[in-house]
């Protein structure tokens, strides 16, 4: 029988769409000794990541906890509690998770209508408006806060105003927007929210917090079918993240041990100077950027500090950058999809990998690259005007 020599990671510096490098105590904290998923000592942990989700999240929903999976279990935890076969739902699209949110709710059976932007660019109010009224009896309206294909960041604050003047829910994607960029649950009005824990929380991919409002579960538990997922049902999970405490699935307890301790370190930051970390470094990225010749994609005013969609400069080859970013410098990012595939890097500087020092290494390697492939950069003048 032949085995295998034990698995050794190369050490990546990453800074692409997710997941970010992760702090060594979080590490750590998935090395400690298991215990059973309802042993007091648990339960104890899970009241206290429920306590610091509502804190990162900016709610006081009770119906706060990390769904045991990725970020789309927890799409998928939204759409499957809220739908019923028939009812009318408005998802806007301007990029991938948009376009997996319509091919959820399509599944669930819903009626969808789809409010549609270019990649790169955001939904605008109006759109959401304008769909609302040849609507009839709206269930609710999703959209993704921060669009991780394009690096687009939409406002919501007034399509959730719009949204509750309709009688409808208010659904929100923030994988990549949480503790990464203002995110405000209860002052936005958001009735269901879900988010990942590999992108700005610098945490292993594995969870997805969720969080329902009082009118979002109250949908889910006066729903007259049944949902249509057993293990993502919210009327049986509510029960295990309770008082109650009764079984439902055997939590991942390494990756609740994880949480726990990068929400720790997200608290212990402060959410105000940890967003102006990453407005920060998106700063310094850009401006090194437009001294090497260099922009970013997504529409101007809207643009992610966290997921940073740069323009490839005609006639390099993409994937060639990204091949050499990664061989001869550790470095990921990541590529465009969609209609953006070979147009754009996606560059990240989430949680963990958000650092001045980062944006330096990132870019001095890049201004080598480029100059190697004969487009003359001054890569000196980009880290100035960078001020790394």
């Amino acid at each position: 029988m032949q085995t295998c020599a034990a698995f050794q990671p190369p050490p990546r510096l990453l800074m692409g769409p997710g997941p970010s490098n992760v702090a060594p105590s979080v590490l750590q904290a998935m090395s400690r000794p298991l215990v059973g998923h309802l042993d007091p000592a648990f339960v104890r942990m899970m009241e206290e990541i429920k306590t610091m989700l509502c804190q990162v999240f900016l709610t006081k929903n009770e119906m706060t906890f990390p769904v045991s999976g990725t970020g789309s279990a927890g799409m998928e935890f939204c759409f499957v509690n809220l739908i019923e076969p028939g009812d009318e739902v408005i998802i806007g699209v301007n990029g991938v998770f948009g376009t997996r949110m319509m091919d959820v709710a399509e599944r669930c059976g819903a009626k969808v209508t789809k409010v549609e932007a270019p990649w790169g660019r955001i939904i605008e109010p109006q759109q959401i408006a304008d769909a609302l009224k040849k609507t009839s009896r709206p269930k609710f309206v999703a959209i993704v806060h921060a669009e991780t294909s394009t690096g687009a960041l939409t406002p919501v604050e007034e399509i959730s105003k719009l949204t509750h003047n309709a009688g409808a829910l208010m659904l929100l994607d923030t994988v990549t927007s949480l503790a990464g960029c203002p995110v405000r649950i209860d002052d936005w009005q958001v009735d269901a929210v879900y988010s990942g824990t590999q992108k700005c929380l610098s945490c292993p991919p594995g969870l997805s917090p969720a969080s329902l409002s009082p009118r979002a579960l109250e949908a889910a538990t006066k729903r007259k079918t049944k949902v249509q997922s057993w293990y993502l049902d919210v009327n049986l999970l509510a029960s295990y993240w309770g008082q109650d405490r009764v079984y439902h699935h055997t939590a991942p307890i390494s990756m609740n041990y994880a949480l726990h301790e990068a929400l720790r370190l997200v608290l212990e930051e402060g959410l105000e100077s940890r967003w102006r970390r990453h407005e920060q470094n998106h700063l310094a990225l850009t401006a090194g950027l437009k001294a090497m010749g260099l922009q970013i994609a997504s529409q101007e005013g809207h643009q992610l500090w966290q997921l940073n969609a740069v323009a490839v400069p005609e006639g390099v080859d993409e994937a060639a950058v990204r091949k050499r970013l990664l061989t001869d410098f550790n470095i990921e990012v990541g590529a465009g999809l969609g209609p953006l595939k070979g147009k754009i890097w996606r560059v990240g500087l989430m949680g963990e990998t958000s650092s001045k020092a980062n944006v330096k290494a990132f870019m001095s390697a890049l201004g080598q690259i480029l100059n190697d492939s004969g487009r003359k950069t001054d890569a000196e003048a980009a880290l100035a005007a960078a001020a790394v």
